[in-house]
């Protein structure tokens, strides 16, 4: 259930998590593309889910700290 949840924000969000991050210089935009690929890859094998930040984080191209700026931003925009 929450796997469901996460997929139902994410289709909303992770665009729009992406670039924030890239905006705000933490990411690149191919580090972008490369996670927003992993994951429709995983979501398309019909793997658990995981949310864009995640997937950076995971990398080590992006802090804990950078993603809380980036969801402030994202969600402060509403």
């Amino acid at each position: 259930m929450a796997n469901e949840v996460d997929k139902e924000l994410s289709e909303k969000y992770c665009p729009r998590f992406a670039k924030i991050a890239v905006d705000r210089g933490f990411i690149t935009s191919e580090q972008a593309k490369k996670a927003l690929s992993e994951q429709m890859d995983e979501d398309l094998a019909n793997k658990p889910h995981r949310l864009i930040g995640r997937i950076l984080l995971e990398k080590g191209w992006i802090t804990t700290q950078q993603i809380e700026t980036v969801l402030n931003e994202l969600f402060k925009k509403q």
